[in-house]
């Protein structure tokens, strides 16, 4: 399977918690231009165990303005793709990994996305063009390491794995080893469950040196009547007890109203330190073509604690491959 895509994009303010051009803070460091967000390929092949023992891999390459958020950025500098940086704009691997398929039981080797949270990097699996202040700040991108997957129970997935900390890319700081784990469960036809937990040793987050890192998502995926869909996240985060918790709580509200047009809310409160952000976002996508997107919206955050509160209007196109 061979495959990419091409995201242009364009804002008029930065997303906190972003305070300058290029500061890395957010996905959406640069208004007031129109940047090249992704350029992205792929190559794989999925290992399919129904038929018994089977094998894959998967390799991901991306260059922009996102590509400098999802390199392993938990690696000692200059590891692997940490520095692969050429201005605001960058290059890098995400995901590198082979896999092993047996009946029920998938494993994944190498370099990968995390299960952890809602939204995702790859700009296509996303509603929104801007992401919310939980999936950047409290949640990991990547990990290398081992995960397994097994899907044998009815109703039910069950994952289970180990990594080097969190971002971490072929390589290991501060001695980042944590387990990676959870689950996911149909409660009714309807609704899905799904919790997944990070614990141990996150590497260069860590800044207190613990063992006993903490994380948590918290999934409810709802599908309503007559085209909507509603899905409610918190996540936790306990790097350390002076500085390192924060919790978020978002709340998503679809509407597919044909294949052509679909409408979206996010609701976001954020907080971290004690010091509570919220956000509410509203956007549209619409299919100029069957692999064409646009996906405009607007964007209000606010910090009643320090006074912030910036609109902001955004849009990009992603075209698929």
């Amino acid at each position: 399977d061979v495959g990419g895509w091409t995201q242009f994009g364009i804002t008029d303010d930065l997303v906190p918690l972003s305070v300058a051009e290029g500061d890395e803070l957010s996905f959406l460091d640069s208004n007031d231009r129109l940047n090249l967000h992704q350029q992205w390929f792929y190559i794989g092949k999925e290992a399919d165990g129904s038929c018994g023992l089977d094998f894959g891999f998967r390799a991901d390459f991306v260059y922009g303005r996102d590509a400098p958020k999802t390199q392993s950025t938990g690696n000692p500098a200059g590891s692997w793709d940490e520095d692969w940086d050429h201005g605001s704009y960058g290059w890098a691997i995400p995901q590198l990994y082979v896999e092993m398929a047996v009946n029920d039981l998938s494993v994944i080797v190498g370099h990968f996305y995390t299960i952890a949270g809602y939204e995702v990097v790859p700009a296509p699996n996303n509603f929104f063009f801007s992401h919310s202040l939980t999936m950047f700040n409290s949640e990991p991108f990547t990990h290398t390491g081992v995960l397994g997957t097994y899907s044998g129970f009815e109703n039910m997935t069950l994952y289970g794995g180990w990594t080097l900390g969190w971002d971490s890319g072929f390589d290991n700081f501060n001695s980042g080893n944590n387990f990676i784990g959870g689950f996911a469960v149909d409660l009714l036809d309807s609704v899905t469950f799904t919790y997944i937990n990070t614990y141990g040793n996150f590497g260069r987050i860590n800044v207190a040196g613990r063992d006993d890192n903490y994380s948590h998502t918290v999934l409810f995926d709802v599908d309503l009547c007559c085209n909507w869909n509603y899905v409610f996240q918190t996540d936790y985060k306990n790097i350390d007890d002076a500085a390192g918790e924060n919790i978020g709580i978002n709340q998503y509200l679809f509407y597919h109203y044909n294949d052509i047009v679909s409408l979206g809310t996010r609701v976001e409160w954020w907080r971290e330190d004690q010091v509570s952000n919220y956000e509410y976002t509203t956007g549209v996508n619409v299919k100029l073509l069957n692999n064409l997107v646009f996906r405009p919206e607007y964007r209000k955050d606010w910090v009643p604690a320090t006074g912030l509160d910036i609109d902001n209007v955004a849009a990009d196109v992603i075209l698929t491959y």
